[in-house]
């Protein structure tokens, strides 16, 4: 897949969803029973990335979200490009992004590998376990809480955000995996 932004609009972004499970399935898993979703509570995102010019990109987003039980769970990592070069997660209750120390130096012109571990622990807070980000795993264990919600499903998204210029970039996701148990 590849996603290009640019143009006019200050801070514009290009946003990829996809849901897995639950209304609206990509994968014929409508789960009206909840009896998938419910049970499920260890999350992988794996994805190979490449792009063109990513310098000029604010930030790229990649986000495992569950909607159980009347709670939304959003496991939101921003490898945020413009301001520092780093990794953040969201902040689900505080509504913001929260910064992890953790370096984010995405290769231009080259393929880099992603593969983030989350989990809805079993007294229904969120784990932020790990980044793996071209072969150096950083180990976060950062626990938040949901929010309300009155969705059951569950969706994975990419985003990429322009910045103040809006200058024109483009990102190739390939080799796309999501695991969960």
């Amino acid at each position: 897949m590849q996603l290009t932004i640019g143009g006019q609009t200050k801070y514009a972004d290009a946003l990829w969803n996809n849901h897995l499970i639950g209304d609206f399935s990509s994968k014929g898993m409508p789960d009206g029973d909840n009896s998938i979703n419910s049970k499920t509570h260890n999350f992988v995102y794996d994805v190979y990335f490449f792009g063109d010019h990513i310098g000029t990109a604010q930030a790229l987003e990649f986000d495992i979200n569950q909607f159980v039980n009347g709670q939304s769970y959003i496991w939101g990592h921003e490898c945020r490009i413009a301001g520092g070069n780093q990794w953040d997660i969201w902040d689900n209750s505080g509504q913001k992004w929260r910064p992890t120390g953790v370096a984010c130096n995405p290769l231009d012109h080259q393929w880099n590998h992603l593969t983030i571990q989350v989990q809805r622990t079993s007294d229904s807070r969120l784990l932020f376990q790990s980044i793996t980000f071209n072969g150096k795993t950083a180990t976060l264990n950062r626990y938040d809480s949901p929010t309300p919600t009155s969705w059951s499903g569950i969706t994975v998204n990419y985003q990429q955000d322009g910045n103040e210029k809006q200058e024109s970039y483009s990102i190739w996701l390939d080799k796309f995996n999501f695991h969960y148990w």
